[in-house]
């Protein structure tokens, strides 16, 4: 991989990661439609890493905060004293539907991700879901105002974003819309929620980047990648809380709607 094309990876992994427009779908669309090779699974361990580094900087002082809460709940016994507290609990019940579907459905989301027009339907898909989003804006939940139930239906609507084209950060803000938390609050929960899942997928195709037998010849274009996914990502994560104070979510579902549209329409015809 040239330094152009881990400066590119960066780019979209940044971007997309946070931005309400899927980036497993355009990891899959991006190098079909301009007839790439899709970028091996050490470059994309090490922009997942990237975007990691993102969210802990930015969320840094909520993640200690949580962190701590949680712990000192422990100890106390005291499990959900604490709004701080019991967002720990809600951020690891949300992460087992993802996880739990990961772990068992690994080999038919392997092939899933392998078909680009199934990722350019599912992006329609994504579409859809964010204009239903934006029909139910009024929310005016906070953070302490979270239940388990608005922590597993969350954590559902994050399962769905393992199907390419279904975005992440997108699916979970509607999943928080739904349930009726503030727009800016269920942008900021998503992220939070979305720590250990960007985690998950990052430090276990690392794995298998430690284990490659050419990673000395990879280092400076896996640097490359790595950086600019991180400072991408943390640009959009702020973007994305200040574009949702008072802007709506249609542009995203624009988008993702006119990229799937054009890509099925040139791969049919």
């Amino acid at each position: 991989m040239s330094i152009v094309e881990a400066i590119l990876l960066g780019i979209i992994q940044g971007a997309t990661e946070f931005l309400p427009v899927s980036s497993s779908g355009h990891l899959v669309l991006i190098p079909a439609s301009f007839r790439m090779t899709q970028p091996d699974l050490n470059a994309v361990a090490v922009a997942h890493l990237g975007t990691l580094l993102a969210v802990l900087m930015y969320f840094f002082k909520d993640l200690r905060s949580i962190a701590t809460g949680t712990l000192s709940g422990i100890r106390t016994g005291q499990l959900m004293g604490t709004t701080e507290a019991r967002l720990g609990w809600y951020i690891i019940a949300g992460s087992i539907p993802a996880a739990t579907a990961g772990l068992t459905l690994a080999d038919y989301f392997e092939r899933v991700f392998n078909t680009p027009l199934i990722a350019a339907a599912f992006l329609l898909c994504t579409a859809a879901l964010l204009i239903l989003g934006e029909r139910m804006r009024t929310g005016g939940k906070t953070l302490s105002d979270m239940s388990w139930g608005d922590a597993i239906i969350i954590g559902f609507f994050q399962m769905l974003a393992l199907l390419p084209g279904i975005s992440r950060s997108g699916s979970t803000i509607v999943g928080g819309l739904m349930r009726g938390l503030d727009r800016g609050v269920a942008a900021r929960y998503s992220f939070l929620l979305g720590a250990p899942a960007i985690a998950g997928a990052g430090l276990t195709s690392l794995l298998d980047l430690a284990g490659s037998p050419d990673l000395g010849n990879k280092i400076a274009s896996l640097f490359t990648t790595f950086a600019v996914s991180a400072i991408v990502g943390y640009a959009c994560i702020h973007f994305l809380l200040q574009w949702l104070k008072k802007r709506s979510l249609v542009p995203f579902a624009v988008y993702c709607a006119a990229f799937g549209i054009i890509f099925i329409m040139t791969h049919v015809f």
